[in-house]
């Protein structure tokens, strides 16, 4: 099963529209999983009709018209893994064990807000995945999203993606 993750797109205001490599992918993708931060509906209704199946939650930056179409968080087995998702889990210092305390559920809880890419992995085995951001790279060097492949119990190819910069 093929995973795109992304999230803080912020679209319209840090970009006029979303990544052509971005959209092609979700094209290509089995499960997109967006982490919230979407900032306007026509994004959410462009990823529903692109995506085969879209696993989605609201981020701060979201407003009521979102909040009624989206979870704060949202599971979802796939592949054998047990997803979770996310917008905000807080500073970086103790994330591992807060997010392994409130999913203990969860192999693999994917989260965005910081648009700062992250993977790691907590001691009780919680994988931590921030794909950064697709349209506002903040104080990153690029604008970023994931790929990975879901299968047998196993989250395999796990890949941050580096978009080029856009042109003005």
């Amino acid at each position: 099963m093929r995973l795109l993750l992304t999230s803080d797109t912020h679209v319209p205001r840090r970009a006029r529209e979303l990544p052509g490599e971005l959209l092609e992918r979700i094209e290509r993708a089995d499960v997109v999983l967006h982490a919230g931060d979407w900032v306007d509906t026509a994004t959410l209704d462009l990823l529903e009709a692109r995506s085969r199946r879209l696993v989605a939650v609201y981020g701060n930056n979201d407003g009521p018209a979102l909040r009624d179409r989206l979870p704060e968080v949202a599971r979802a087995e796939l592949g054998g893994v047990r997803f979770g998702v996310v917008h905000e889990t807080g500073p970086a210092q103790g994330r591992e064990r807060r997010c392994t305390e409130r999913f203990p559920e969860l192999d693999v809880l994917v989260f965005g807000h910081s648009h700062i890419p992250w993977d790691t992995a907590a001691d009780g085995g919680l994988r931590l995945l921030n794909p950064g951001s697709p349209t506002d790279r903040r104080r990153q060097p690029y604008c970023t999203y994931m790929t990975a492949v879901a299968a047998g119990g196993q989250l395999t190819e796990v890949e941050l993606h580096r978009l080029p910069p856009r042109r003005p």
